[in-house]
């Protein structure tokens, strides 16, 4: 559809006619430009009887007035209405990079990979469709470190993932400091809906704050802690003969649990790729937005193209002027 935005600028379009019809005549006393070409003109229109010739320059003048009136009336084409997406959401990705992600326990692609690997393979997907959030990340091990800010660029973000590698930050595990890191980053930040998503496969057994704490701290700036507690259930170590233990044990499930009760978000137990994958997907859902976004009709100007018809035709008056001064 072809809109007008300024449409009351089309009332111009008899001005030139109006000023003909009722401006006054010239008086005979002034001065006159002379012009052998329009001599030239009325000699042969009174040797002919007519005006004839006259009509052709007087209709270019009247299609390029009317063509530049209506580039000047701002002529769009209003597209179907597109929904915009409600960019008003920041969320972390806070990623345990301690020593213990080093554990190949999991099986992607029928080979052994470690528990790091996976998670940048889910991750890499999950990532993907936020399309439309700001997405930061930060990662853990005896220290916490932002990745990468908050930013639209989501190619970047999982580039950045994909540059982590196990003990870069330490062996240990410092959830409290994750939590705080992130939170500092988010304080400034006054979106209505502001999110992590920690995943570690341990305790925390670092850093100065407490993971607890930190969620208190968290919950008072509106900000929703969901967590995963994520590795096999059984890891065979051991010397020469190995052994097998519960890895149950070495995950602190119940601080997990009350950090995402705590902050209003929810715990998930991630085993292998299955239930990883599963996991985000879910996540994914429940970080959709909650409101609809505003429509927009998309608009493409259009002016150029009768302010391109309005110069040519002068142009092409140009020329026709000069051919029949040639001519006489």
């Amino acid at each position: 559809m072809i809109n007008l935005e300024w449409p009351w600028i089309l009332l111009l379009l008899p001005l030139p006619w109006l000023v003909y019809r009722f401006a006054p005549a010239v008086s005979g006393n002034q001065a006159a430009l002379y012009m052998p070409f329009l001599q030239n003109n009325r000699l042969q229109e009174t040797t002919t009887g007519t005006a004839a010739p006259q009509r052709l320059p007087l209709l270019l003048l009247s299609l390029a007035w009317a063509a530049l009136v209506l580039a000047a009336a701002r002529p769009v084409h209003v597209g179907e209405p597109v929904e915009l997406p409600d960019n008003a959401r920041d969320m972390f990705l806070a990623v345990d990079i301690s020593g213990s992600m080093n554990i190949e326990d999991m099986v992607l692609n029928q080979r052994r990979v470690d528990r790091l690997t996976m998670a940048k393979h889910v991750l890499d997907d999950f990532i993907k469709k936020r399309e439309g959030d700001r997405l930061g990340l930060v990662v853990f091990g005896s220290q916490a470190h932002v990745q990468a800010p908050l930013t639209f660029d989501l190619e970047t973000v999982a580039r950045l993932m994909h540059e982590t590698r196990i003990g870069f930050a330490g062996q240990r595990t410092a959830i409290g400091d994750a939590i705080g890191l992130v939170i500092k980053r988010l304080a400034d930040n006054p979106v209505e809906h502001r999110t992590l998503i920690l995943l570690t496969d341990g305790t925390s057994n670092a850093g100065t704050m407490d993971p607890l704490q930190a969620s208190r701290l968290a919950a008072g700036q509106d900000i929703v802690i969901h967590t995963i507690a994520f590795g096999s259930e059984q890891v065979s170590r051991g010397g020469f003969f190995g052994f097998r233990r519960q890895l149950s044990d070495e995950i602190d499930e119940e601080t997990l649990q009350s950090i995402a009760d705590t902050t209003g978000g929810r715990f998930f137990r991630a085993r292998n790729h299955e239930e990883l994958a599963q996991i985000y997907n879910t996540l994914d859902q429940l970080a959709r937005r909650e409101q609809e976004g505003a429509l927009l009709r998309p608009k493409k100007a259009l002016f150029y193209l009768p302010l391109a018809i309005s110069m040519s035709l002068f142009l092409l008056l140009i020329i026709y002027r000069r051919y029949k001064r040639g001519v006489s």
